[in-house]
């Protein structure tokens, strides 16, 4: 009996992976590390950083070409996310579309996120 595919902790729109790409291939090695902090007006904020390597307990997400990592500790509050790329007049951006996500503040820098709870 063959296994099915795990499906993909978060997913990329090809927007936000060719945005990837082009940010990765200015930098020699690594990864894009993607997670959440505390802080804002709603509590918690989206952050992305580069990394050398994942840590051993980050998630590695590989869609639309690229594999970027997931922060462990985010993990339960990212589960079943697209993270897209906007381009407007005013701003170009990463947008993070959160199924977990129940509230944003008016400046959308900070959001409210409850975590997937245990099956």
């Amino acid at each position: 009996m063959a296994l099915r595919e795990r499906p993909k902790a978060v997913s990329l729109t090809e927007a936000a992976a060719e945005r990837v790409k082009s940010i990765m291939s200015t930098r020699e090695k690594g990864y894009l590390r993607v997670g959440v902090k505390n802080g804002g007006c709603a509590g918690m904020e989206y952050v992305m950083d580069y990394v050398e390597a994942p840590d051993s307990m980050d998630e590695r997400v590989e869609d639309q070409g690229v594999e970027i990592v997931l922060e462990s500790k985010a993990l339960l509050f990212l589960l079943g996310t697209q993270i897209d790329y906007e381009v407007t007049p005013l701003h170009s951006k990463f947008v993070f579309k959160n199924p977990n996500q129940t509230d944003a503040c008016g400046c959308g820098e900070s959001v409210t996120i409850i975590p997937v709870k245990e099956v």
